[in-house]
């Protein structure tokens, strides 16, 4: 994951997006490794730039809605903004050990 943070505030960021679950996989978004980056700016402006486990993600929608809205609850952003990519597309390697430990991927 990469952070850039201008704010000072990635730290919190991160632990609200530890707290979004993919809803098909009992493991936090950071965990997973689908979490990308973190940027935030002077202004207030926080940005995630995150993928899926699929491109045909069912849950897309919600996932995305849930990480603006827990990003946009953090002290100091005025604007929460979130950017899907599928590049790099994931794969299990992005998961940290103790996800892959989890779900027995080991």
């Amino acid at each position: 994951m990469i952070i850039l943070d201008e704010l000072g505030i990635a730290d919190k960021i991160k632990a609200k997006l530890e707290t979004v679950f993919d809803p098909e996989i009992p493991v936090n978004i950071c965990e997973l490794g689908l979490v990308y980056e973190i940027i935030t700016k002077k202004e207030g402006i926080a940005k995630v730039i995150m993928t899926l486990t699929a491109p045909a993600c069912p849950v897309a929608g919600e996932l995305l809605d849930e990480v603006q809205r827990k990003v946009s609850e953090v002290d100091g952003v005025k604007d929460a903004l979130v950017e899907l990519t599928f590049e790099p597309k994931w794969d299990k390697s992005m998961m940290s050990e103790e996800a892959r430990l989890e779900l027995g991927f080991m």
